[in-house]
């Protein structure tokens, strides 16, 4: 039986059983039925040693369950960052690691054939000259050295820009630590900060998206696909079904919730002939495929469709997947004149009429109003009316506010015409 190794060689998979201890949570042991319980007890092991004053265990009566209790604004930095520092190397990995870069510290820049004889020479550690030379290509495409080529021969350096011009310029290490608590990618702002040995005293983030992180790599492959025009095909797993599908879509822009903090690709889809929407903690993996000659026209024809757009749904049922929404609130003048500013704040566009005394009325269209009815129900109590085009939308609506009535033991609206709806 092979030892349990707290290091792990496939980011992705420990992407996925972060996000299922701290997104869905309060799972048993039992209920993990894709994986085997020994790798189960295995993810649970690296995350308790990685995040352990975050982990909470909670016994039910089919055992314990695992979750993450993180309350953002008293952290100094996300702790869902050292997922990221945590890599699987060998002995000959860390030995290379060290004393090549202590080798080029003095600034010079070697062969890897003269990096191979000072290994021996003076650390008495000898390594195959291709082996050196593949090393410090890697390390040269991450940006930890400078490969340039003199004549015909490459030389290898350490790339010490970033961290002096950080030392020479202090003041940055505070954009440094907002930039690693409030924008993506802030794994790259951890990083710059602990290499100066600094930690965040400033800045606290109170509702900080900390899971999000998880995200970046796809993120980062996306942008990417974007910036080349490339179309891409996305592997996709359904979080209530488990199962993993393909598609293959011209990527545009990404769009976050200010409420939720969720991000999601958008995404032109030949298949459908239409705009999408996916959940990037749903995108397993992005693999880039050719570029799109039309990328920009596709561009701009998002920015037309955004104005129709509630959040992040194209998925409408009426003629040119446009759906029709009205309601007639009740305000009293001018008391609850801010009910009437309101609904123009946040209206998103649509239109607002006085019809009369005490009376308005909401206009709008929209691809789905299915999105629209959390906010529509915050008004529950002055609705007179709500129509719809998308009969869905209208019955679910009543249906909702039926089944609250008999919840709460309330006659329906019919039975008290005393009373608004």
């Amino acid at each position: 039986m092979s030892d349990f190794q707290e290091l792990v060689k496939s980011f992705p998979k420990t992407r996925e059983y972060v996000r299922d201890f701290f997104v869905y949570g309060f799972k048993t042991r039992n209920e993990f039925k894709a994986k085997s319980p020994r790798t189960y007890d295995n993810e649970r092991r690296r995350l308790e040693s990685w995040l352990a004053p975050y982990v909470r265990k909670d016994h039910v009566s089919g055992g314990s369950n695992i979750s993450l209790a993180i309350d953002s604004n008293l952290l100094d930095a996300n702790p869902l960052f050292r997922v990221w520092k945590t890599k699987s190397f060998t002995g000959n990995d860390i030995v290379l690691h060290f004393l090549i870069l202590d080798i080029l510290q003095d600034g010079r820049a070697l062969t890897a054939e003269a990096v191979t004889d000072l290994l021996l020479t003076e650390y008495e550690a000898l390594f195959d000259i291709q082996t050196v030379r593949r090393k410090c290509n890697a390390y040269a495409r991450e940006g930890l050295l400078d490969k340039q080529k003199k004549g015909k021969t490459v030389v290898y350096s350490l790339n010490l820009a970033p961290i002096r011009w950080i030392r020479s310029n202090e003041d940055i290490l505070d954009a440094l630590f907002f930039y690693q608590t409030a924008e993506v990618f802030g794994i790259i702002g951890n990083e710059l900060t602990d290499q100066m040995d600094c930690q965040n005293q400033t800045f606290r983030v109170k509702h900080s998206f900390c899971v999000h992180t998880l995200e970046d790599e796809i993120l980062l492959k996306l942008l990417c696909a974007m910036n080349q025009k490339m179309r891409v095909e996305l592997s996709l797993k359904s979080s209530r079904s488990e199962k993993v599908t393909t598609t293959v879509c011209v990527p545009l822009q990404i769009f976050i919730s200010t409420r939720s903090g969720r991000r999601y690709l958008c995404g032109y889809v030949h298949r459908r002939k239409r705009f999408s929407c996916f959940r990037l903690d749903s995108i397993k993996c992005v693999t880039p495929l050719e570029p799109f000659p039309e990328y920009d026209r596709l561009t701009d024809t998002l920015d037309q469709n955004r104005k129709k757009l509630w959040g992040v749904s194209f998925q409408g049922e009426g003629a040119h997947h446009l759906d029709r929404l009205t309601m007639t609130i009740q305000a009293l003048e001018p008391a609850e004149d801010y009910i009437v500013d309101r609904l123009k704040r946040e209206g998103r566009g649509g239109t607002v009429t006085r019809i009369a005394r005490n009376i308005y009325q909401y206009e709008i269209e929209v691809f789905d109003c299915n999105e629209m009815l959390p906010w529509i129900r915050t008004f529950i109590g002055r609705i007179l009316d709500l129509k719809c085009t998308a009969r869905s939308v209208e019955q679910r609506f009543y249906r909702d506010l039926q089944k609250m009535y008999e919840m709460y033991e309330i006659p329906p609206a019919s039975q008290t015409p005393d009373k608004d709806a």
